[in-house]
């Protein structure tokens, strides 16, 4: 047993102490009562226990047992050697003392356990996980180590690695530990021959002028001599292949390109190589603003708009391509400065290039304008996507139109093979339909798989919010039998009073029998009952759902991007629930707006519009004489968007042959262009995933970052203020483009791309003796030559440490409240003296003598 002190320094108070109460000893200890020199003695042992248990003491019990842990970098710069590091420690563990336990764990990004600690280690696993592999964090395998067995025994660490740390600081994880008991020994180790070829730098103009020279600059790094290729792409197609001869160490390479087309230019390089270690460092990014005049896109919904031939063709670029040719990654969004959506249907196109196109209204300034028809709005499915909550105005028309009750069947598939994504948004997509009703309207929910499962019995939605949890709670399994779902819920429609009645089937299979679908489908439609279906996937029995919705008089949806689910149930139940499009020639009410010179001398008639309702904050320029916006503009975020809800075609009656038609166009395509001021704040990259971004111009004390990916997805930031005007953003990024969006407090505004170059796993270093140096040297280890050096005699002994700290502060307590009560109450004097003392006293002989020394006075 020994006493320890953890604080020792707080024992220089004995010092002051002893020689208060020692001078209080020496003057008045001789003379003092028997009662002052106990609380005295009491008072003096209390200090002392006081100032004992300051030093924070405790018992230290040594013991035998020891610890060895090791930890194996299965990291990318080690990919291929873990067999090799296993091999190692198996050997090694023949050298382990019977008072030693082992661990071994693995670590990468993330940290694993591939033998717990034991005393009597068999043979380790054969395999090593190799997930989560892409950067080296010995600190955060440093901490969890140390603290994953008892961490009352003397421990040894043994890191097997290169020392090329991607993530945290292990020297800072070290200063966090400061444990006596913690040894850190490194084996280190090193890939030998790498054969890897990778390209450390990729550099292109931030802005070009169309029809300028563009000056390329690539450095590709090697360990050995090669022939390899360089393929140069733009915008995702390839512009050049140029043949290169690889010497040893960097070579760097200058190619010249002309700006030929307008806009943000994607550019990539990629290496190819006969013979290569890494394929992730063989290809970087970059991005090139070729300045021109702004570039409006127009999309239609399949057949030719007529706006392209309306706008001002020589002011501004314009591209019109169909829904299915929607660019799919923000990059290509960003190439123009407005969108304009012509009777473009949601369900031809993803929720996830909805969601690409509001980051780009929102995050970087691009105009966003959608025009009615009969694919437009509510009627294109867009109820509760990305594109509703950018536009001036809701989907949903909210009490000023006549609706016809309705009934509704949702019949789902839940079979095996909906399991995952698809399942996922056919759930949604029947929660979006529940909000959509009315409390009178009448829905009922069927899920089936080799029979059917009634979700939602048929009736009206008292608790929507309780309806959508039950649809969201469904889960697959089974195989897919058609036929008795669909008996089933026209079974449960015909026999209601309602004015229309429909049901929706989605399915990914074939029914697993055939059955008289035709008679089926005719009784319903003597009932006013049809029929809409939507085919999943490839092996979804398209001619049968063809077929089906042609005979139950409704929509037959061939889908190949599931992401569109929940659109094309929207719009299916928006057009049995509500009848949208008004058509009756009208004069629309014109409101202050930008577009008010235009119609100086009057305006047009329309003949049809769709309905919607404006939001609270949307400026309307023109309305209804139902009070339903025709045109609505509104800012989002950085952007601007407007909703014009008549059609560029005959819906737009005699403004076809207005005078003005053109320039309304034109007037519009000028709205949606961004109207911020432009500040080129600076970008830098510090380190592997952390960025300063600056303004340069000093005007600016607060700075505002979003980053978005190529997806759309915006990407979680750390922002961290180092001085006004500049902050440092970090950030957990994939390999790739990351689009930077960055506003300050007066709404200046920048938006810049930057590449997120593969990690430096990937980089061709060598082992960092530095680091492993420093991390043996600071706990008093050291670098192994072989591996069973790890089970030699520890400098450091284990045992089990109690503290006493409670025990003097409740000693300490004990004495001064045994001080206080003697001083309160004195000494007692025991009962039988008393007694005696009291009878002495009532004695004649006592009398008397009382008596005598009161004559003598």
């Amino acid at each position: 047993m020994e006493l320890q002190l953890g604080n020792p320094i707080w024992l220089l108070l004995l010092l002051p102490a002893t020689l208060y109460f020692g001078w209080f000893a020496v003057k008045n200890f001789r003379a003092s009562t028997k009662l002052v020199k106990i609380v005295f003695l009491l008072r003096a042992t209390a200090v002392a226990l006081l100032i004992f248990a300051l030093a924070t003491p405790s018992l230290f019990s040594p013991v035998k047992e020891e610890q060895v842990i090791f930890l194996l970098d299965r990291s990318a710069s080690l990919e291929g050697l873990q067999t090799e590091m296993a091999a190692a420690v198996e050997d090694a563990l023949k050298a382990k003392k019977d008072h030693q336990s082992v661990a071994v764990y693995t670590f990468a990004e993330d940290f694993q356990s591939l033998l717990p600690m034991t005393n009597n280690p068999q043979t380790l696993p054969a395999e090593v996980s190799v997930s989560q592999n892409g950067n080296t964090n010995i600190a955060r395998a440093l901490e969890l180590a140390s603290n994953s067995g008892d961490t009352n025994l003397a421990t040894r660490l043994v890191i097997i690695t290169d020392g090329n740390e991607t993530q945290s600081s292990a020297v800072e994880s070290l200063n966090r530990l400061q444990s006596d008991r913690l040894q850190v020994d490194i084996w280190p180790i090193e890939q030998t021959t790498k054969n890897d070829m990778a390209i450390s730098r990729f550099e292109t103009p931030a802005r070009a002028f169309l029809g300028e020279s563009q000056s390329f600059t690539i450095a590709v790094d090697s360990d050995k001599e090669a022939k390899a290729k360089l393929i140069f792409s733009a915008n995702n197609r390839d512009l050049d292949i140029q043949p290169i001869e690889v010497l040893e160490g960097q070579n760097v390479y200058s190619y010249s390109y002309p700006a030929n087309v307008e806009g943000l230019q994607k550019y990539e390089v990629r290496l190819e190589t006969e013979e290569d270690a890494y394929l992730e460092n063989n290809s970087l990014y970059s991005i090139t603003e070729v300045a021109g005049n702004p570039e409006v896109l127009v999309v239609n919904g399949g057949e030719p708009s007529p706006i392209p031939a309306l706008l001002d063709t020589g002011n501004l670029r314009v591209t019109e391509l169909t829904s299915t040719q929607l660019p799919s990654s923000l990059s290509a969004m960003l190439r123009y400065d407005s969108i304009i959506f012509d009777n473009v249907s949601g369900t031809a196109i993803g929720e996830q290039q909805m969601a690409i196109i509001e980051q780009a209204v929102r995050q970087f300034g691009v105009g966003f304008m959608m025009v009615g028809g009969d694919q437009s709005f509510g009627l294109g499915g867009y109820f509760k996507t990305p594109i509703e909550r950018l536009l001036p105005v809701e989907m949903e028309v909210k009490g000023k139109h006549e609706l016809p009750s309705l009934g509704l069947m949702i019949v789902m598939d839940r079979s095996g093979s909906m399991m995952g994504l698809k399942m996922e948004l056919a759930k949604e997509a029947a929660a979006r339909s529940v909000e959509l009703l009315r409390s009178d309207d009448t829905l009922g929910v069927i899920a089936f798989d080799d029979q059917p499962w009634e979700i939602l019995p048929t009736g009206k939605v008292d608790d929507p919010k309780k309806a959508a949890d039950k649809i969201l709670s469904i889960t697959p399994g089974g195989g897919t039998e058609i036929y008795r779902s669909l008996e089933q819920a026209y079974t449960e429609l015909e026999d209601l009073e309602l004015q229309r009645k429909h049901i929706i089937l989605l399915t990914d299979g074939q029914s697993s029998t055939s059955n008289d679908y035709d008679a089926l489908i005719e009784n319903g439609k003597d009932h006013n009952i049809t029929l809409s279906t939507v085919s999943i996937g490839q092996d979804a029995d398209r001619n049968l759902l063809e077929q089906l919705a042609g005979t139950g008089s409704g929509r037959f949806y061939d889908v190949t991007d599931a992401t569109t689910i929940p659109a094309i149930l929207s719009r299916e139940t928006i057009m049995m629930s509500r009848t949208y499009i008004v058509d009756k020639p009208f004069y629309p009410i014109v409101y202050n707006s930008k577009w008010n010179n235009l119609f100086a001398e009057g305006v047009p008639q329309l003949n049809t519009y769709i309905a919607t309702t404006a939001k609270n904050t949307a400026s309307v320029a023109l309305e209804s004489e139902e009070e339903d916006p025709i045109l609505a503009s509104w800012n989002y975020g950085l952007g601007k968007t407007i909703a014009y809800t008549s059609g560029s075609g005959a819906w737009s009656g005699d403004f076809q042959s207005w005078s003005n038609w053109p320039d309304f166009w034109n007037r519009s395509a000028a709205e949606l262009l961004p109207s911020f001021e432009e500040i080129p704040f600076s970008v830098v990259r510090k380190e592997q995933g952390i960025y300063s971004i600056e303004d340069p111009t000093n005007s600016s004390a607060i700075l505002t970052v979003a980053a978005v990916d190529e997806q759309g997805n915006e990407i979680p930031l750390q922002t961290e203020p180092v001085a006004p005007g500049k902050v440092d953003v970090k950030m957990d990024a994939p390999p790739g483009l990351v689009f930077f969006s960055i506003s300050n407090e007066s709404g200046a505004a920048y938006k810049t791309a930057l590449t997120v170059p593969y990690g430096d796993e990937y980089k061709t270093t060598e082992a960092n003796m530095s680091l492993m140096t420093t991390l043996t040297e600071r706990t008093g280890g050291q670098l192994l030559e072989t591996v069973d050096e790890s089970f030699r005699e520890m400098t450091y002994t284990s045992g089990a440490i109690r503290s006493i700290q409670l025990v003097l502060l409740f000693g300490a307590m004990l004495l001064f409240f045994i001080d206080i009560t003697l001083r309160r109450f004195g000494l007692t004097v025991p009962t039988l003296k008393q007694k005696a003392i009291k009878e002495e006293s009532d004695s004649p002989g006592s009398i008397d003598q009382l008596i005598k020394a009161k004559k003598k006075k």
